[in-house]
């Protein structure tokens, strides 16, 4: 069965790497289109983090792509550079942020 969008939401606090977040205060606005649409933020605060749904006010970062291929970046089906340049992935914000993003999680 196919990873949802809950599921993997879930799945983030397990997946994330301290160690690469390293004095990171910071929260990611999650946008979903799509099959599951739907939002989710994502808190990074000494060295943890915490998801929850809904709409963060100020995040640091905005993130909105279709739930299907947000599952398969995450997974790492897809690259989520070339998925950026393919328009398939929208960031508004703090871009180096999202660059340390696919550094700080690690789908086992």
């Amino acid at each position: 069965m196919p990873l949802t969008i809950s599921d993997l939401m879930s799945k983030m606090p397990g997946a994330f790497i301290p160690e690469k977040a390293v004095g990171l205060d910071a929260t990611i606005q999650f946008k979903f289109t799509g099959a599951e649409p739907g939002e989710w933020y994502a808190t990074i605060k000494d060295g943890k983090v915490s998801i929850a749904q809904g709409i963060f006010e100020t995040p640091k970062m905005t993130l909105t792509a279709d739930s299907a291929d947000y599952v398969k970046i995450f997974t790492g089906e897809i690259d989520g550079m070339q998925a950026f340049m393919q328009g398939k992935l929208k960031l508004a914000g703090d871009l180096n942020l999202a660059m340390k993003l696919t550094q700080m999680f690690k789908i086992k």
